[in-house]
């Protein structure tokens, strides 16, 4: 029986389907073709100890270096086994597998305590985070929003449960620290009467005599009369040491828990974007080839986990279509588009200081009409006076983000971009909006900052006008909040609503270009941060605010989704749900950093209100702390003081120093890291077009050379 040849890899090149001899091949040999790879000119990637390609090295030293090395890994495989769930099998193999090495475990007696005390915490701590994950309201909601209107509006729900989950916390704390307190302290005082004598004048916010019905409702739109001495507010809760320590701190637990949270799903989500900029998790072949989950059931789910690949791609289109125009532009039309980008951003910068000077004269104008009879004599008038400032900015909101919205695309930047310089004008014209009426309410407050006026000498603040200035403050917070809900209510119904009827109404193109509406998600993100930064400023001085706010945003959550539903089309430009999951708690956290600078002012150095709070006599709020502490054992005292000198603050400085220098220095190495193994991957994928490229050329060689 004649005996088969064997096959050798240096036989690249044989004419004939039998292998000739070594002597006899002609053609390059494996070695040779090796020697070539992009790759071999470095030994960085295959350790220390390894030759080159193509080494001279007999067969057999060759065939028992495998052989040794296929034993190391089958005994380190033994060693170290793989998990079942990262085995490529069925899931009844992977079952049999797992029953198997159990099995093994048990009867070798392999594990020590510790190990197996880690594995169990490791499948406690993976339940747990399922449990929790299953807890999650509205998952298969927002899972459905995703898939059928794109990761952006899904990003605006999250954003929005993550934000009641922030108040339904702050709600429970304020219950906790601040309620309780007042109801088991013992008997509530009543408000001070007109009576009452003080240096400070009097405070009597109790309504006289009857009150009709219209005037209930405008008290509870205004906050005034029955509203006016209730736990919504600051005045109503009585000077007791005790409540005055839960109620301060009270607002910085709530403000580190704040910070925190937002610090985590910041942190969370600047990962997935830098993965995404990155581009190791952007390329179309994640997409395609690994972006399907395979435990889908029913066709709903498959259908929405369809769209969310699609909303992907149609994002990953566009940006790659913005950033190939940008990489071709010359210098002429890199100076045209930057000259284009200044002009736009100094007409931004125009309209905010119109917008500004608007509100600061609207804020004065109803200072003075707020002192006219005619306007006091009107209630009507008078809740509409009141409300002036809020209208005006909630107008010039209603302007402004139209026109960044047409200026936003001129200026050529990527979809995430635009998005990203929206959110930042819309979220500075609110907020610095906010700003404006607060320093309005502060020159009110301090007399302009002069403690030496007549109406601020006696007091420290203009008593005549605002005896009880931080209930003043809460109230305005409170219209504020309740306005911006009824606003977003009154839109939906006689501007949302309305289109989608003449969309129905009238089919024709007038119908669709009318009627069709999209989802906008830089404003709907922007009225949130707004909202939530007004409970911020107010929680101070209207404790039950995020109360209302939980309840506001429940409500604003079905609307929304029923708005979403019923009267919206898919967005024609998505982007990113990483840049969104980073960029929103970005601005959040900067709203909360803006929002504590009006709290803690107002705590550190302007004097609380002598005729209401739980604060009176103190010649500042934060003067009840030092006061409490005084009262602690000597002991307590001593550690307490201890924290604020310089024993305590230069070794802590010095340990942080050290751990943050520690931390830059293992992120560097890391990234090196990384680096490296990126060009790893760009070689090895160099190597497989070399290598392809030969086949294709030795192929067509062979053919060339083989007879007809």
């Amino acid at each position: 029986m004649e005996e088969r040849p064997t096959w050798e890899p240096e036989a690249w090149g044989s004419p004939g389907g039998w292998l000739a001899p070594r002597e006899a091949r002609a053609g390059p040999s494996l070695s040779s073709v090796l020697n070539e790879l992009p790759s071999a000119a470095t030994l960085r990637y295959r350790g220390p100890g390894v030759l080159p390609w193509g080494a001279s090295e007999e067969e057999e030293e060759d065939g028992e270096r495998r052989l040794q090395t296929m034993a190391e890994a089958a005994q380190q495989e033994l060693e170290e086994p793989v998990p079942s769930r990262e085995l490529p099998w069925p899931m009844q193999a992977r079952r049999t597998h797992r029953k198997s090495h159990t099995r093994d475990q048990v009867a070798q007696g392999s594990g020590s305590r510790a190990s197996n005390c880690a594995l169990k915490f490791r499948r406690m701590k993976e339940k747990t985070k399922e449990g929790l994950h299953t807890l999650q309201p509205w998952a298969w909601t927002l899972k459905r929003i995703g898939g059928q209107f794109g990761a952006g509006t899904e990003s605006y729900f999250s954003l929005l449960r993550f934000l009641l989950l922030l108040n339904v916390l702050a709600s429970v704390i304020k219950a906790c620290m601040t309620l309780l307190p007042t109801w088991l302290e013992g008997t509530l005082p009543g408000p001070p009467g007109s009576d009452t004598s003080s240096p400070c004048g009097f405070y009597n916010p109790s309504p006289q005599g009857l009150v009709t019905f219209p005037n209930h409702l405008l008290n509870l739109l205004s906050g005034e009369g029955f509203l006016e001495w209730s736990p919504l507010f600051y005045g109503f809760y009585p000077p007791r040491a005790h409540l005055a320590v839960t109620y301060l701190c009270s607002v910085f637990v709530i403000g580190l828990l704040y910070l925190l949270l937002i610090l985590h799903r910041s942190v969370s989500g600047l990962k997935q974007t830098l993965l995404a900029e990155s581009g190791a998790l952007t390329s179309y072949s994640h997409r395609v080839f690994t972006a399907w989950d395979f435990g889908l059931c029913g066709d709903v789910h498959v259908r929405l986990r369809q769209r969310n690949i699609l909303y992907e791609l149609q994002v990953e289109l566009e940006e790659a279509v913005v950033r190939r125009q940008a990489a071709v532009r010359t210098l002429g039309q890199q100076a045209r588009v930057w000259s284009v980008r200044i002009l736009l951003n100094l007409l931004v910068i125009a309209l905010l200081g119109a917008a500004f000077y608007g509100i600061y004269w609207a804020t004065g104008v109803t200072v003075e009409l707020q002192e006219t009879p005619s306007v006091q004599q009107m209630p009507l008038l008078k809740l509409l006076v009141d409300y002036l400032p809020s209208i005006f900015i909630s107008g010039v909101n209603f302007l402004l983000p139209p026109v960044f919205k047409l200026i936003a695309p001129l200026e050529g930047y990527t979809r995430s971009h635009q998005i990203a310089f929206i959110l930042l004008r819309t979220v500075f014209l609110r907020l610095a909006s906010l700003l404006v009426l607060l320093f309005s309410l502060w020159n009110q407050i301090t007399c302009g900052g002069k403690a030496e006026a007549e109406e601020c000498k006696t007091c420290g603040y203009n008593y005549k006008e605002l005896p009880c200035w931080e209930t003043r403050l809460g109230q305005e917070m409170y219209k504020l909040l309740l306005f911006d809900l009824l606003t977003g209510v009154a839109v939906m119904l006689l501007i949302q609503f309305p289109r989608k009827l003449l969309c129905g109404l009238c089919p024709g193109v007038l119908g669709r270009v009318v009627g069709t509406q999209e989802f906008q998600v830089p404003d709907e993100v922007l009225g949130l941060i707004y909202a939530q930064t007004v409970v911020w400023v107010g929680s101070f001085f209207c404790p039950l605010l995020p109360l209302l706010n939980t309840a506001k945003f429940l409500l604003l959550f079905y609307f929304k989704k029923f708005t979403l539903f019923s009267t919206c089309s898919p967005a024609s430009r998505t982007f990113r749900a990483s840049t969104a999951n980073f960029f929103f708690p970005l601005v959040l956290l900067l709203a909360l950093t803006i929002s504590a600078v009006p709290v803690l002012y107002s705590i550190f150095l302007i004097p609380p209100s002598k005729l209401c709070g739980p604060f009176q006599g103190q010649s500042s709020i934060w003067a009840q702390i030092p006061e409490s502490i005084s009262n602690l054992p000597q002991t307590v005292q001593n550690f307490l003081f201890f924290l604020g000198t310089q024993a305590f603050a230069v070794p802590l400085l010095l340990i942080s120093s050290i751990l943050m220098a520690y931390t830059l220095a293992l992120a560097n190495s890391y990234g090196r890291l990384v680096s490296e193994l990126k060009r790893q991957i760009e070689t090895e994928a160099q190597n497989k077009v070399f290598l392809a490229q030969r086949a294709v050329a030795l192929s067509s060689a062979t053919g060339a050379l083989r007879p007809p």
